[in-house]
């Protein structure tokens, strides 16, 4: 269906180079892969293609600075918290039908945010706009992990959407600023709205549905508290990020974000039919392989962000300039996206992985050359680089967390995926980033955040290689 292998001839010499001809992708499998896709840049666009636009809406909304932030974590926590419910529930109700219904939902959002008329009404359709990813993520992953089985066609698969993943991103930051300066900020989201609906008029004629075989009964109490638990959890640290862990509302929602994932660990070891297998928590693949995607997607999201302080603060770049800065890093991604899977092919999904994590850390590690009166080209050279290593990252631990997983099973094994990259891009700038603003001064904090980024980064690599050697 997927796959098209080619044919077969009455000559031994024919029959030979068949066999060894590696599988091609057929036109339909093409679609399916475009589809899938174009839905994640879509929501890793979102991440970034607001950010320069906040204090223009701000203003044109009458949004506080503590609105601003609202802005962001309006859609990051459903996006981070929903992610594990709704990839176990594509995987019993079906994923084609879900991944349906979050494109509809993101793209209604998107139009609601486009012409929101006061705060209220633009945080309600960032909300929603969130909700929407945390179904179009999971459902859209595992949708691919089952149409490419594993081997060349799903590496070559997962490569091209971590590329598109990462270029997402990028785009983000570049297109925030050029629409925001021409046509204003309500044409970031306006270009949500346009693609969402470019994405839905195609998908339903593209996707055929896919589920698991048995219908067990939802996990209830599991999906309770670990979605509980994970918005508190992302509340606490978005919020920490603006006024530090001080605060009485960020110590309540941190803890009990804490006692409620215990909660689910104990509901899960006792359930029948629980949300998450404990078992699939403990494959040293599953563990190591998210470890990993957790540190890459976290201290990259913290680089970029106080380089972004950086470039702007220190050096007096205008925020286009800086933008240019992070699309060369996108080119380069997309450059790696091509390689990585080859890469992966010759050494392994999990060899990789590692040394993607130990090559991130030494060209993030370079950036302590960086100074006060230059800078630029080792900036945007350093972290192209280390950008490179972080795709292969992203790729690597995709398949890592994956592979060997049975197809019933892979809504979860994808949430778990999800959940580890939203959770990576949310803990990072709390956690680290407070570092750049408490210093003496910005280029210290920097430089801090920079050498503690790079030992994380290298410690990980050395950690994920000792774990997975012994799987």
């Amino acid at each position: 269906m997927a796959i098209e292998t080619p044919p077969t001839s009455a000559s031994a010499p024919a029959s030979s180079a068949s066999a060894s001809a590696p599988p091609r992708l057929s036109g339909r499998a093409r679609l399916v892969l475009f589809v899938l896709c174009a839905a994640q840049f879509m929501v890793a666009l979102d991440f970034s293609v607001l950010n320069v636009a906040l204090p223009v809406l701000g203003k044109d909304l009458g949004l506080s600075t503590t609105g601003l932030q609202w802005a962001v974590t309006a859609f990051a926590l459903p996006s981070g918290g929903f992610l594990l419910l709704f990839g176990r529930i594509a995987d019993l109700y079906g994923r084609r039908r879900l991944f349906l219904a979050g494109l509809t939902l993101f793209g209604a959002a998107s139009l609601l945010a486009t012409l929101a008329w006061d705060p209220a009404s633009f945080l309600a359709g960032r909300a929603l706009q969130g909700l929407g990813a945390a179904v179009i993520v999971p459902t859209g992953m595992s949708l691919l992990t089952t149409t490419f089985p594993e081997g060349p066609l799903r590496d070559r698969a997962l490569g091209i959407s971590g590329t598109l993943l990462s270029l997402g991103f990028t785009v983000g930051m570049v297109a925030g600023g050029v629409l925001t300066d021409t046509l204003g900020w309500r044409s970031t989201m306006g270009l949500l709205t346009v693609a969402s609906l470019g994405v839905l008029a195609v998908a339903p004629r593209a996707l055929e549905e896919s589920r698991t075989a048995d219908r067990p009964r939802l996990d209830v109490p599991g999906a309770v508290s670990v979605t509980g638990g994970l918005l508190a959890l992302i509340y606490a640290l978005t919020t920490a990020a603006e006024h530090g862990f001080g605060g009485a509302d960020v110590v309540v929602t941190l803890v009990l974000g804490v006692v409620l994932l215990c909660a689910f660990v104990v509901v899960e070891s006792r359930t029948a039919a629980p949300l998450v297998s404990l078992p699939m928590l403990r494959r040293r693949t599953v563990a190591f392989g998210n470890l990993g995607g957790l540190v890459t997607f976290s201290m990259m999201s913290t680089v970029v962000f106080v380089l972004t302080l950086y470039l702007q603060e220190v050096l007096d770049l205008s925020p286009f300039a800086t933008g240019l800065v992070f699309g060369v890093q996108g080119l380069l991604s997309v450059v790696a996206g091509m390689f990585a899977p080859r890469v992966i092919g010759r050494i392994g999904a999990r060899r990789t992985l590692a040394l993607s994590l130990i090559g991130q850390g030494l060209f993030i590690g370079v950036l302590l050359g960086l100074g006060t009166e230059s800078g630029v080209w080792l900036a945007t050279v350093a972290v192209s680089l280390a950008s490179m290593f972080h795709l292969g990252a992203i790729i690597a631990y995709g398949l890592t967390v994956t592979s060997g997983v049975p197809n019933d099973e892979q809504g979860l094994a994808t949430g778990l995926v999800t959940t580890t990259q939203q959770v990576g891009l949310t803990v990072g700038i709390p956690l680290l980033g407070v570092l750049a603003t408490t210093q003496d001064t910005l280029f210290d904090g920097v430089r801090t955040v920079v050498a503690v980024a790079a030992a994380i980064l290298l410690a990980a690599g050395a950690v994920v290689a000792a774990g997975l050697r012994r799987s």
